[in-house]
């Protein structure tokens, strides 16, 4: 659960993100507690376990929501970043995802893969409507329940 050292206070710092200029960004890896909390051994330990244990509480719930209706991936990175605020692993994995969904972006809105996706679906809908209508033309539209025994 620590950043490598035994000395309360420390930040790693990574300089592997790049601005929109090309400069490099220095940006301080590890815990986001208050000074006073770092400068106590127990309460900084005692805090990296209440934030483990929200964050994990909250990971939970977007991992339950995740079949059911709901913004399941969303509440599951909103537990990863309230991990982030303590643990420099989930900093480092939001810094990993943000660079993968930013670069998926850009490539969903080259002209040439936004033409192929469109080919593609209409593609699937054809097939899909296709599908059914042989369904139908063969079976009908039957209920799957009997209405008339009721």
């Amino acid at each position: 659960m620590n950043t490598g050292r035994d000395e309360p206070g420390e930040v790693a710092m990574a300089a592997d993100e790049t601005k929109s200029d090309g400069a490099k960004s220095e940006q301080g890896l590890g815990s986001k507690a208050p000074d006073f909390i770092k400068a106590r051994r127990m309460l900084h330990l005692s805090w990296q376990v209440a934030v483990f244990a929200i964050g994990l509480a909250v990971v939970v719930a977007g991992i339950i929501l995740l079949p059911l209706p709901g913004p399941g991936w969303v509440v599951i990175f909103g537990g990863m970043a309230i991990w982030a605020t303590e643990f420099v692993w989930a900093q480092l994995v939001l810094r990993w995802t943000k660079r993968k969904v930013t670069e998926a972006a850009q490539r969903a809105l080259d002209p040439k893969v936004r033409r192929r996706n469109i080919i593609l679906t209409t593609i699937a809908l054809v097939i899909i409507a296709v599908l059914l209508g042989i369904y139908l033309w063969k079976f009908g539209i039957v209920m799957p329940w009997k209405i008339k025994d009721q």
